[in-house]
């Protein structure tokens, strides 16, 4: 409860805007999820639908309620980490500390507090570790099978959750091979499997139905071009698309600059832990090993295999994949800190029982709070309760574009704007960064006969998928037009032709020489 009510306190208050790489996918998750669209690779199925259910809650806007959907999720993956935690050492203080750690650790955090999918698949970690440890010490076989379902689930959501298949595997026959052989507790093991996996039939139902309003069209080319309702797409959707071309992207000369950028962001300057509290995750791991060989084994498959993912996968927002791997840091964390707590124990075994009490309080208080040192930094790090920039930039295109406009964007707050909150539904959106053809000068100059035409930039500055407002200005002019600054703070510029006076009426309810339902084409 304390960590949700950190998260509450620093949530988004509203939609939520692009930007690289913090905000890369948060307001299309925010739309996705009120509308039960499809979400671009690998789909996520499951987030969009129990999403959904959560823009129902009677609190703050549609998509301030995405944003606590996010919240409760990592709440409750911390909730299960301390759970993992106390099964492993069966003590409550050093299993409150390694949950404390991660849940104050800033990369989940700041996932916690926007619309994005990381939170929920550390609570599918967290809950699967929580749910196999649980069955190890009961041997209930109903635990065992909600494991298969949750990871069937989990696939449903992200794909790293793979790995938990071959881990619990060896983890069961570590703890008790002869489940391994129960032929019945197999078949209704790999039943339950198969039922975590029904949200996938979500995509090509939902890719059937014609859902969005006449001419409102998806930033998803490739998606439109192979929809999940044919074999392809479902394939080429679930299993990464263009996206599977960056996995496998280093070699051996480059594995230790990307070993180095996990351990900065482990404990370096953009560090989740102090060194000691790493140094600590370390003793626990190997504390665990002497303990307790087969969690010891599962953590450590886990931690390694989503490691060597991570730092083999070429994308801008890699540090989000570390995640899971914080998670079993955390987890072994509460391992060191019990046999610390061991420790203590055999030394002051034969001191008086006021001496044993006090030195376990004191100890109990420094254990508690050495995760909790950076809260007020972290906290000031990630809070984003005062950031209303989505909801200014539908304001601004609300109040300043032309009748019929046609304006390009890239995963912008306007979607939220037309679809959910019904304003100015006589604006054309076209998402001219996703679609190749034509780019974006050739989109504005497309349409610059059918109406006003305006720009909302992504970014002021060039990246490797957009032009910035002065490059982009400088390529208009070469071919006769110009941008016109509409709202500068917003990035909305409009493109006219060189001389002209921005706002001038083009037509606006002329017949239109591009079908806007339709994606632009030369």
């Amino acid at each position: 409860m304390l960590a949700f009510g950190l998260y509450l306190a620093t949530l988004a208050p509203t939609v939520l805007y692009y930007e690289l790489p913090e905000l890369r996918d948060s307001s299309m998750l925010q739309i996705r999820a009120a509308m039960l669209g499809i979400v671009d690779y690998t789909g996520y199925p499951t987030y969009t639908l129990l999403g959904n259910l959560f823009t129902y809650l009677p609190v703050g806007d549609v998509a301030y309620r995405v944003n606590l959907f996010s919240a409760v999720h990592a709440a409750l993956a911390v909730g299960f980490l301390f759970g993992a935690g106390y099964l492993l050492t069966k003590r409550v203080v050093p299993a409150m500390a390694g949950a404390a750690a991660f849940a104050v650790s800033p990369l989940l955090w700041s996932q916690a507090v926007v619309a994005e999918v990381y939170s929920m698949n550390a609570t599918f970690v967290a809950a699967i570790l929580f749910v196999l440890f649980l069955w190890r010490d009961s041997r209930r076989d109903r635990y065992l099978l909600l494991a298969c379902l949750l990871m069937g689930l989990s696939l449903t959501h992200h794909i790293t959750s793979g790995l938990l298949l071959p881990a619990a595997f060896l983890f069961v026959a570590l703890a008790d091979w002869r489940k391994l052989v129960e032929w019945r507790l197999a078949l209704k093991g790999a039943g339950l499997f198969l039922l975590g996996l029904l949200p996938y039939l979500y995509l090509p139902i939902r890719a059937s139905m014609d859902y969005l309003p006449r001419g409102f069209v998806w930033g998803q080319p490739l998606v439109r071009e192979h929809p999940p309702n044919t074999l392809y797409g479902f394939y080429n959707l679930v299993s990464g698309g263009l996206w599977k071309e960056r996995m496998w992207a280093f070699g051996p000369a480059e594995l230790p600059d990307r070993v180095a950028m996990y351990l900065n962001y482990l404990y370096g300057e953009v560090g989740q832990f102090h060194v000691a509290l790493v140094l600590v995750g370390v003793a626990g791991a190997l504390y665990l090993a002497y303990r307790d060989a087969a969690s010891a084994v599962v953590l450590s498959l886990l931690y390694f295999g989503w490691v060597f993912y991570s730092l083999e996968y070429d994308i801008e927002d890699i540090e989000y994949y570390f995640i899971p791997t914080f998670l079993i840091v955390c987890a072994f964390m509460a391992v060191g800190f019990s046999g610390i707590f061991d420790v203590a124990e055999r030394l002051l075994r034969r001191a008086p029982n006021a001496a044993r009490l006090g030195a376990g309080g004191v100890l109990a208080v420094v254990v508690l709070v050495s995760p909790l040192t950076d809260v007020r930094e972290n906290y000031a790090e990630n809070d984003m309760s005062g950031d209303y920039r989505g909801r200014e930039i539908m304001d601004a295109v609300a109040e300043k574009a032309g009748p019929n406009a046609t304006i390009l964007h890239h995963r912008s707050s306007l979607d939220y704007m037309i679809l959910v909150e019904g304003r100015r539904e006589d604006i054309r959106l076209v998402p001219y960064l996703e679609d190749p053809h034509p780019y974006g000068v050739g989109r504005g100059i497309l349409s610059v006969e059918d109406g006003p035409v305006y720009i909302l930039f992504p970014g002021r500055t060039n990246t490797p998928y957009y032009l910035g407002v002065d490059v982009s200005r400088s390529v208009y002019q070469r071919v006769g037009y110009d941008l016109a600054p509409v709202d500068e703070g917003a990035l909305l510029y409009e493109v006219v032709r060189e001389g002209e006076r921005p706002g001038k009426d083009r037509g606006g309810e002329r017949e239109r020489n591009v079908d806007p339902s339709q994606p632009v084409d030369t």
